[in-house]
C-alpha cells in the first residue's frame, strides 16, 4: 500500500465513506424514475453548495473547471422534466468551511471519487429505466472516457500536498453528504409529480 497522501486520505475517510454508502442506499433510491429524480435533486443541492467554495479555495480554475458537475445535474434534471425555475428552487446545502487549498482538495476528493462509482450507477439507471433515464445520466457518467485520466491527475495534485487539513476536510465532506442525503427536506415541493 502506498504511503502517500492519497492512501492516508482513503484510510482516514474509510468509515465516513462507508457510512455514506450505507445511508445513501442508491439502489433503492433509483428503483423508480421519481426516486432517481429526487436523488439527482439532492446531489444538485450538494454540488451547488460545495462547488463554489471548492473553486474559491483552490484558486485554480483551469484545474477545477472540467471537474465541475453542477451543469450536468441541471441538464439531467431538465431532461427529467424540471424547468429552470424548479431547478433553481431546489434546496442547497450550506457547505463546510474550506479556508485553504488543502481543505478544498479534501472536499474535492469526495466529489472526484464519486465519478468512479458513478459509472456503475449510471449504467444501472440506464438499464433499469431505459432511454429517457439514459439521456439523463450525464452526472453519473462523470468525465466519461476521461474519468480515469482525470482521477489520476487529481491524485497527482493531491500527492503534492502534505497537510492534515486534507484528511479532516475529506471526512467532514463525506459526513456532510451523508447527512444531506439522509435528512428530509422540501425537495419534493420543487419537483412536479
Amino acid at each position: 500500500m502506498s504511503s502517500g497522501l492519497h492512501a492516508r486520505l482513503r484510510a482516514a475517510t474509510a468509515d465516513a465513506h462507508q457510512a455514506l454508502e450505507d445511508g445513501l442506499q442508491w439502489e433503492a433510491r433509483i428503483a423508480t424514475l421519481d426516486g432517481y429524480r429526487m436523488l439527482l435533486a439532492l446531489m444538485r443541492g450538494f454540488h451547488a453548495g460545495f462547488e463554489p467554495v471548492i473553486g474559491q479555495a483552490l484558486d485554480d480554475e483551469a484545474f477545477f473547471a472540467p471537474r465541475r458537475r453542477l451543469a450536468l445535474l441541471d441538464a439531467d434534471l431538465d431532461r427529467l422534466g424540471l424547468d429552470a425555475a424548479n431547478i433553481a428552487a431546489l434546496p442547497v446545502i450550506t457547505p463546510i468551511t474550506l479556508a485553504t487549498k488543502a481543505s478544498a482538495y479534501g472536499a474535492l476528493y469526495v466529489l472526484e471519487g464519486s465519478t468512479l462509482g458513478g459509472q456503475v450507477i449510471g449504467r444501472t439507471i440506464a438499464a433499469r429505466h431505459g432511454p429517457a433515464a439514459e439521456a439523463a445520466c450525464s452526472y453519473y457518467r462523470g468525465h466519461g472516457r476521461d474519468t480515469g485520466r482525470m482521477w489520476n491527475a487529481f491524485r497527482a495534485h493531491l500527492e503534492a500536498l502534505d497537510d492534515d487539513e486534507v484528511l479532516a476536510a475529506g471526512v467532514a465532506t463525506f459526513d456532510a453528504l451523508r447527512l444531506w442525503v439522509a435528512e428530509p427536506r422540501p425537495v419534493r415541493a420543487a419537483i412536479p409529480v
